[in-house]
C-alpha cells in the first residue's frame, strides 16, 4: 500500500515524517516558505528554505497524482471492470507514468479494431493461437467465419474469410501486447538506456535553418543528452527545420520488415512465450509480435520518452534560470548614493537621469555625443553641470548599444572632474525597456517619456538591484536558457519563489519600498502592497510595525506573516528595524530584564550577546532556535546578506571584438550561467563563452559550482571569430590559445567520456572560434565513443 504523501516527501528529504507533516499543515494554513523557514523552526524541526521549497514542489506534484488516481479509480469503477488486484496496483503506483500505464486498457476511447474483433467472437481464436502454436492458423480461423451483423455497439462487417479472422485475432493480441503494464515498463527502461536521439535537417530548409546547423546530422544517446541540446532540438522541430526520431542503438536506420528481431521485439516474444520453432502458428505469432512493437508499442514509448525528455529538460532549464535570477537579485548594491543613469544610444541620443539616495528622480536630459550629431564637448559640459548641481557620486551606464562609447565619455568626464569623488559602473540593462513601457512605470513616472524611464531604472538598479528588478517580470530579465520554450506556468512558479525568497532574505524598508517590492513580502500581495503605499502617502511614514495594522485589509494573519520582514529604521522601537518578529519581543524584554540593560545598549554589543546563554531564555513557546536567532540578530540588526559592492574594470582600448587578441587577460562580469558554461561580458558588445571544461583546473559537473551571475572574473581570450561573432574564453589563465582546440577535445573527453561537448543554444551566436568549432565537429562525428 502506498505510504502517505508526507511519508514519501520525508523519504525524499531524509527527515522524520513529523517535520514534513508540520510544514504541510503550515503551508495549508497559508504560511509562506520564508515565514516558516525563519520563524517556525521549532515547529518544523529546523527545515530550511531549500528543503521547504523542495517539499512544496513535491507536495504539488503528489497531490496532482492523488487527484489523478481518484479519477482513474472512479472511471474504472464506473465501467464495472475494477478488480482487487487492479485496485491494489493503482493505489501502489508511485508516479504518473505507472498510473497511466495501468489506466491505458480502460481509458475511454472510440471502438478499436481489437474491440470490434472481440465483439465478432474472435477472442477465443486469438487465445487459442497464442496458447497453442501447434494449431494451424488458417484451419482454426475457418471455424470463426460469420456474415455481417449489427451489434448494440454499431455495424460490424462480420468475418467474411480466413484473412479477416486472422487479422481480427492479430488486432486483439497486438492490443494485449501493447497494454501489458509490466512489459511496457521493461521496454521503456530498455529504450531509455539504449535509445538514440537522431535529428536531420528538413529537406530544403538548410539555409533558413542555418542556426540549427549543429543538428542537421546529429545523434546522441537519449540517457545522456543535456537539457540545452534537447531544447534546441525541440525548438528546431517546432520551427520545422529539423526532424527528430528515436531509435535503438543497435539499429542504424528505420528497421526493414525483413531485418532480424531487435532486443525489444525479443523481449516481447519471451514475455508471451512466442518462439520460432517451426510450429504451424509460430510465424503468424512472430509477425503479430513485430507488428505490435512497430505499430503500437514503439510509437507509444517514443512519444512518452520524448515528452519525458522535454519535461526534464524544461525542469533543468527552469532551475538554471532560477539560480541565475537569484544571483542577480542578490547582487551587491551600491547603496544610497546620488546616481546618474546613462541609457546609451546613437542616433536617438544618450538618455540621462539623476536620482537621489532614495531613487527619487531629480533631473533628466537627452544628450547627443555620438554619431550623427557628435556633440562630444557639449555633452561633457551638460553632464558636468548635472554632476555638480546634484552632487552625483556614481554613474551607471547601461550595457546596450553604444555602451563602450558612452563608457569612454564617462571616463573623460571623470578626468574632467578629477577633484570630485565620482565613479562609473557598467550595469546590465536587461529588462529596462520592459519596465519603461510597463503600467507600473507609467504610474510611478507619469511625467517622464518612456525613453527616459530606462535611464532611471539603470540608475536605481545600481543603487539596489533587488528593489528595482522586482518591478520587472522575471522572465524579461534575460538570464534564462530557452525560457520561451519551457512551461510558462512552471517557470513563473519557480521564478516567483526565487523573488519571494530573495526579498524576504534581505527585508524591506516599509517607509521607502515600492508597491512591487512590498508585494513580494511574505503574506502581502499586490492589493495590500498598494494599500500600504496609499496609507503611507496619506498619513506619512510608519513609526512602528504596530502601525501597519491600521492599513485597510491588513489583518492579524497577514501581520503575522509579514511583520518580521518589514523594517522601520529609526522607528519608535529599535527592534522594528531588525528581523526579530514582533511576536518574539517578549523574549527580548525577558533578556533585558535579566541583564538589567536597555535595548539601545544591547544592540550591537557583540561581546555581551555572545556571553549570554540562549537556553536560559527558551521556553515552550520560544525554543532554542528562536532565541539563538534573536541574539544573532541583536548583534547586527537588519544585516544585509548581500556581498560588498565591487566593480569590474574593462580594459582601456578594448572596446570591439577586433581589439581582442589571443591570450589577452581581461576582467569581465558573468552575465549568464548555463548547463554548458558561462557567458562573460568583457566590454566588446558580445559576450564570450567560458566552456564548462575551461572554468577550472578541476572537473566541473555544474558551472554554478564555480560561477554565478554578476560575478566579476578574470578570463583569457582563447579564440575570436569575427565573422560568426564568437569569442572563446578560459578562466584557466595558464591555458594557451595555441593549444585551445586540442585542449577542449581532451577536456571534453575526460569530463564527458567522449560525448560531444556542449554548445550554446541554437538561435544565438555561440562563443567559440573556428578552430574550436572544428574540434566540436570532430567530436560530433563520434557521439558514442
Amino acid at each position: 500500500m502506498l505510504s502517505s504523501i508526507e511519508q514519501r516527501i520525508a523519504e525524499i528529504l531524509a527527515v522524520p515524517a513529523r517535520q514534513v507533516e508540520a510544514a504541510v499543515t503550515l503551508l495549508d494554513e497559508g504560511a509562506t516558505v520564508p515565514f516558516i523557514a525563519r520563524y517556525r523552526k521549532e515547529v518544523t524541526g529546523g527545515l530550511d528554505d531549500a528543503q521547504l521549497r523542495t517539499l512544496e514542489e513535491r507536495l504539488y506534484y503528489l497531490r496532482e497524482l492523488e487527484d489523478r488516481r481518484e479519477t482513474v479509480l472512479r472511471s474504472i469503477d464506473e465501467q464495472g471492470k475494477m478488480t482487487p488486484e487492479l485496485k491494489a496496483s493503482i493505489l501502489a503506483a508511485a508516479d504518473k507514468t505507472t498510473l497511466e500505464d495501468l489506466y491505458l486498457p480502460y481509458r475511454p476511447r472510440r471502438r478499436t479494431k481489437a474491440q470490434i474483433a472481440g465483439e465478432a467472437g474472435l477472442l477465443p481464436l486469438a487465445d487459442a493461437l497464442l496458447s497453442n502454436p501447434m494449431l494451424d492458423p488458417e484451419t482454426e480461423a475457418a471455424k470463426y467465419l460469420l456474415p455481417s451483423f449489427t451489434a448494440e455497439s454499431g455495424e460490424n462487417p462480420g468475418i467474411p474469410d480466413v484473412a479477416a479472422a486472422l487479422e481480427g485475432a492479430r488486432q486483439i493480441l497486438m492490443e494485449r501486447f501493447a497494454e501489458d503494464v509490466g512489459l511496457l515498463q521493461t521496454l521503456r527502461a530498455y529504450l531509455h538506456e539504449h535509445g538514440v536521439v537522431e535529428s536531420r535537417v528538413v529537406e530544403g530548409k538548410e539555409q533558413d535553418g542555418i542556426r540549427f546547423s549543429d543538428y542537421f546530422d546529429y545523434t546522441e544517446p537519449l540517457a545522456v543528452i543535456p537539457s540545452h541540446r534537447a531544447l534546441a532540438l525541440f525548438r528546431g522541430r517546432r520551427e520545422e527545420f529539423l526532424s527528430i526520431r528515436l531509435r535503438l542503438d543497435s539499429e542504424t536506420e528505420r528497421p526493414r520488415w525483413d531485418a532480424p528481431h531487435n532486443p525489444c521485439e525479443s523481449r516481447i516474444a519471451v514475455h508471451f512465450g512466442i518462439a520460432d520453432k517451426g510450429r504451424p502458428a509460430d510465424r503468424w505469432l512472430m509477425d503479430t509480435m513485430r507488428w505490435a512493437w512497430r505499430v503500437r508499442i514503439f510509437t507509444h514509448l517514443e512519444s512518452g520518452l520524448m515528452n519525458a525528455l522535454r519535461e526534464q529538460s524544461e525542469i533543468e532549464a527552469i532551475e538554471i534560470f532560477a539560480r541565475n535570477l537569484k544571483a542577480l537579485l542578490l547582487a551587491a548594491p551600491a547603496g544610497p548614493r546620488v546616481t546618474m543613469g546613462l541609457d546609451p544610444g546613437l542616433r536617438t541620443g544618450v538618455k540621462v537621469a539623476i536620482v537621489d539616495e532614495t531613487g527619487k528622480v531629480l533631473d533628466t536630459e537627452t544628450v547627443y555625443p555620438h554619431q550623427p550629431k557628435n556633440d562630444w564637448s557639449g555633452t561633457l559640459g551638460a553632464l558636468s553641470s548635472l554632476v555638480e548641481k546634484h552632487g552625483v557620486s556614481l554613474i551607471a551606464i547601461g550595457n546596450g548599444t553604444a555602451s563602450r562609447e558612452t563608457d569612454r565619455l564617462a571616463q573623460e568626464l571623470l578626468k574632467q572632474l578629477s577633484g570630485q569623488r565620482l565613479a562609473k559602473v557598467m550595469v546590465s540593462e536587461a529588462g529596462a525597456s520592459v519596465y519603461s513601457a510597463s503600467e507600473y512605470a507609467s504610474q510611478e513616472l507619469p511625467e517622464l517619456d518612456v525613453s527616459l524611464r530606462g535611464a532611471v531604472s539603470i540608475a536605481r538598479r545600481l543603487q539596489d538591484p533587488l528593489a528595482e528588478l522586482v518591478k520587472i517580470d522575471p522572465k524579461s530579465i534575460g538570464v534564462g536558457q530557452y525560457q520561451h520554450d519551457v512551461s510558462q506556468h512552471g517557470l513563473a512558479r519557480s521564478l516567483d519563489a526565487v523573488v519571494e525568497d530573495c526579498v524576504n532574505a534581505i527585508g524591506v524598508d516599509v517607509n521607502t519600498a515600492s508597491a512591487p517590492l512590498l508585494a513580494r513580502v511574505s503574506g502581502i500581495g499586490e492589493t495590500l502592497a498598494r494599500n500600504i503605499v496609499a496609507y503611507r502617502d496619506q498619513h506619512g511614514r510608519f513609526a512602528s510595525r504596530a502601525d501597519l495594522k491600521s492599513v485597510p485589509r491588513l489583518g492579524e494573519k497577514t501581520f503575522e506573516l509579514s511583520a518580521g520582514f518589514l523594517r522601520i529604521p529609526d522607528g519608535e522601537n529599535p527592534l522594528d528595524a531588525s528581523a526579530v518578529h514582533p511576536e518574539s519581543y517578549p523574549v527580548v524584554e525577558k533578556i533585558l530584564a535579566d541583564i538589567k540593560k536597555d535595548i539601545k545598549t544591547v544592540i550591537g554589543d557583540k561581546a555581551l550577546l555572545e556571553s549570554l546563554m540562549p537556553q536560559r531564555y527558551a521556553d515552550e513557546r520560544f525554543g532554542l532556535p528562536t532565541v539563538t536567532d534573536i541574539l544573532s540578530e541583536l548583534e547586527k540588526p537588519g544585516r544585509d546578506p548581500r556581498p560588498a559592492f565591487v566593480n569590474a574594470a574593462f580594459k582601456e582600448g578594448v572596446e570591439e571584438m577586433s581589439d581582442l587578441e589571443s591570450d589577452m587577460i581581461l576582467e569581465g562580469v558573468v552575465t549568464n550561467v548555463t548547463a554548458f558554461g558561462a557567458f562573460v561580458d568583457i566590454g566588446v558588445h558580445q559576450d564570450g563563452l567560458v566552456h564548462i571544461s575551461a572554468l577550472s583546473d578541476k572537473f566541473v559537473k555544474d558551472p554554478h559550482q564555480v560561477v554565478r551571475t554578476g560575478q566579476i572574473v578574470k578570463v583569457k581570450v582563447m579564440e575570436v571569430d569575427l565573422k560568426r561573432r564568437r569569442i572563446a574564453l578560459s578562466m584557466r589563465l595558464t591555458d594557451s590559445s595555441a593549444s585551445a582546440p586540442e585542449k577542449i577535445v581532451a577536456d571534453a573527453k575526460k569530463a564527458g567520456k567522449g560525448k560531444k561537448p556542449d554548445r550554446q543554444e541554437a538561435g544565438k551566436p555561440a562563443a567559440s572560434g573556428s578552430a574550436m568549432a572544428d574540434a566540436f565537429s570532430r567530436l560530433k562525428q563520434k557521439p558514442g565513443k
